[in-house]
């Protein structure tokens, strides 16, 4: 394991630090995300990229906490097609870390043209899609150099999480408020499961990357940044999805990493699972679910210990230091994947 510092590990280490400020920004303006909801029935999510694994977290939160239907929209029937879609009573959820991709900017003002109310969340403090927006919500995460997304992937998630606890979830400010001690106190245990971890992911062409509800969009966010950093073949899939006949290609030599909240309704199939890629003679590495996951798989890697609709904040950590750590392993450059730049346009 090579020791060379990189760009992405500091940005990794920042993330308490710009959660704390995030919920500080954000959880005041929960009046104004109320106020918003009782003009709104249901949520339209506009993302791309690791912003849209964050509307994936979004999307289930939503759904499963505030009674609200939730779903993500494809952008292309904006901006290539051009339809036109009757938006009356839908929030249109706007999320890009930059705030300056073209595609996501302009289906929000379609679908805010099409009659619904907008929110923008962003990172950038003054970028059009936060100037647009009806409210905006804009994390704190400070200047993001390194290419891979990890602060601002995490704060756009707490925002998601205070945007929730203003359109009526029932749920714990306190326990959102704790997750960055959580997580500050993952990052300073032992990194021993980590690097056994990667040690075995060094020569393997590819991976399936699974979690089911709330993880689901760990899962998706973990595969792209082992895509994007190290080059792997990983498949973000659901654990549902996965066994509908892609289980089929997990074997000695595509190990399954799987992702699950230490409690909630879907650890219990996860481990399941666990226990059906171990048993085909594949190898299975955890990213939390506890004891219970841990003893299904090979080896696994703990998660701060949150709850379930908070889980995803903290379970992409370990993702992101397995990501950092495997390229370096490599001979990669985390911090500038080629081919990849901090804002995307879309045509």
């Amino acid at each position: 394991m090579t020791t060379t510092t990189s760009v992405m590990r500091a940005e990794i280490g920042e993330q308490p630090a710009a959660l704390r400020d995030t919920l500080d920004a954000l959880l005041p303006l929960a009046p104004e995300i109320e106020a918003l909801g009782r003009e709104t029935r249901q949520v339209l999510f506009i993302a791309r990229g690791s912003s849209d694994n964050a509307a994936v977290y979004g999307s289930y939160l939503l759904q499963a906490h505030s009674g609200r239907l939730a779903t993500l929209a494809s952008p292309s029937i904006a901006t290539t097609y051009g339809a036109r879609i009757d938006l009356s009573g839908v929030l249109a959820v706007a999320i890009s870390q930059s705030g300056r991709t073209e595609e996501i900017v302009d289906t929000m003002a379609w679908a805010a043209d099409c009659g619904a109310r907008t929110v923008g969340v962003t990172n950038g403090d003054g970028s059009p899609l936060a100037e647009a927006a009806d409210l905006a919500l804009v994390t704190r995460a400070g200047n993001e150099v390194a290419v891979p997304a990890t602060k601002t992937y995490t704060t756009q998630l707490a925002a998601l999480a205070v945007l929730a606890l203003g359109l009526g979830a029932g749920l714990d400010h306190g326990e959102l408020a704790a997750v960055p001690d959580a997580i500050d106190d993952a990052l300073d245990r032992p990194a021993d499961a980590l690097d056994a971890i990667v040690e075995r992911l060094v020569g393997v062409e590819g991976a399936v990357v699974s979690g089911r509800g709330m993880a689901f969009s760990t899962a998706l966010e973990a595969a792209l940044k082992l895509k994007e950093a190290c080059y792997l073949h990983a498949m973000g899939l659901s654990y549902a999805d996965l066994l509908h006949g892609p289980i089929a290609v997990v074997d000695s030599a595509t190990p399954a990493i799987l992702i699950a909240a230490n409690s909630g309704p879907t650890l219990p199939g996860t481990v399941a699972l666990a226990e059906r890629v171990v048993s085909a003679g594949a190898p299975a590495y955890g990213i939390g679910g506890g004891s219970a996951l841990a003893g299904a798989c090979d080896l696994a890697v703990p998660a701060p210990d949150v709850p379930e609709w908070l889980a995803p904040i903290s379970l992409i950590v370990p993702a992101q230091l397995i990501t950092e750590r495997l390229a370096r392993s490599l001979g990669y450059n985390p911090d500038a994947p080629r081919g990849l730049g901090k804002v995307t346009q879309t045509g």
